[in-house]
């Protein structure tokens, strides 16, 4: 009964912008989740990203519990210590200068926008505003994000868009080079396109892009937002390409689950916020930026990115060989570190390879329609990603494909 009233009130009382499983999540810990059945799953999910700790970290745990019975919240008109103490770990670990704490991903990505064009107004005066970013990118729901982002199925019935945005094909370096007039502030890119079907950049197009908006002095802004802090097998994405871009967005796994996002910024960029161009009411409050200290050194002290990188590598092993053996059904496998996408050829398949999957205790999920993406908690181990496995390779030689 718990359940049943637990979704009624959920359908009742919430706006229906979530298409949800009827199941209720009651606790997590590690790599698993459980429902109000006391259902175990394996979570290849991580919360879209949000988990890398895991649920649960004693670490964030105990930080939010200590930092609770002190201070959960204050302005920003006054210094908190554990805003400070992420900031210095964000910067001492990133080609980062400066931080600005806000709420979310598409805050952060917005905050990027803002401070984008205001570097250039100040530097060029106006006319130099466009954002360049990519097809099939995915940058957030506010309208400066959702302008940016390159989906028309995202925009629909929100028009018309923030004006001064460009799109342009991902892994096109021509491309890039002919959109980059005397009229762009920014290029904004995700290292690995998760939403859009898990697609990563690549290290020749990443390095080519890095130089030409040097060149033209333009502002290269990555969005980690979803593979940054080890997901991808470096602490940040942007270190698989040998580049130092001048902004880093960040947010759903900074502090283990608490709502937080970042801006970080080198050099000039590092300096264009200033008194009054910006700002927010909760970000960095205390019990955010405390519980993002405990899952940064987390993922920092128990190299999180370095098991990323190894069971990544043997997954998209596993993955490749089950292409071959289910060839008329696997597309494609891509990905880096522990984001993973293997795209089916048809949207049917992979609903009923992701619906198996669920039923048998395996949470996973499908991006750009046709395409089953793997984040799991980065402290997974070998035998759970294993296991996890398992329950897919069996999905796919389930009955629906005979």
């Amino acid at each position: 009964m718990a359940r049943d009233r637990t979704i009624a009130l959920t359908d009742d009382c919430i706006m229906h912008t979530y298409k949800r499983v009827p199941i209720v999540i009651t606790r997590g810990k590690g790599v698993y989740l459980w429902d109000s059945s006391g259902k175990r799953y394996i979570d290849f999910l991580g919360a879209r990203g949000a988990a890398n700790t895991g649920y649960s970290s004693p670490e964030v745990v105990r930080a939010i519990t200590a930092q609770a019975k002190r201070l959960v919240h204050v302005t920003n008109d006054f210094y908190t210590r554990p805003q400070a103490e992420l900031a210095r770990l964000l910067v001492r670990h990133s080609c980062a200068e400066k931080v600005f704490f806000c709420n979310s991903g598409a805050e952060a990505n917005e905050t990027a926008i803002k401070l984008s064009r205001l570097s250039s107004y100040r530097k060029y005066g106006p006319g130099r505003y466009v954002v360049i970013t990519a097809a099939n990118s995915f940058h957030g729901r506010t309208y400066g994000a959702l302008s940016a982002t390159a989906q028309k199925k995202y925009q629909t019935g929100f028009e018309p868009m923030v004006p001064g945005f460009r799109y342009v094909q991902f892994n096109d370096t021509d491309g890039m080079g002919a959109a980059l007039g005397d009229d762009v502030c920014a290029v904004m890119l995700e290292p690995v396109q998760g939403e859009g079907g898990v697609y990563p950049g690549s290290v020749e197009y990443m390095k080519s892009v890095r130089e030409q908006t040097q060149r033209k002095d333009v502002l290269l802004i990555m969005d980690e937002v979803q593979v940054g802090l080890g997901r991808t097998g470096r602490l940040f994405a942007y270190e698989n390409y040998g580049i130092r871009p001048d902004i880093v967005t960040l947010a759903k796994s900074i502090a283990g689950g608490v709502p937080m996002g970042a801006v970080l910024a080198g050099g000039h960029a590092a300096d264009v916020l200033d008194l009054g161009t910006h700002g927010t009411t909760f970000g960095g409050a205390p019990i955010a930026a405390a519980a993002g200290v405990a899952a940064v050194g987390s993922i920092i002290k128990h190299r999180l990115s370095e098991n990323a990188k190894k069971l990544g590598s043997i997954a998209l092993k596993r993955l490749l060989k089950l292409k071959e053996t289910h060839g008329t059904i696997i597309k494609d496998v891509r990905g880096m570190g522990l984001i993973i996408g293997i795209e089916f050829y048809d949207d049917r398949r992979a609903a009923a390879v992701y619906a198996q999957c669920l039923k048998d205790g395996l949470i996973t999920n499908i991006t750009n329609g046709n395409t089953i993406r793997f984040l799991p908690p980065l402290v997974i181990t070998r035998d759970e990603l294993g296991r996890g496995m398992d329950i897919f390779e069996d999905a796919l030689s389930h009955r629906h494909f005979e």
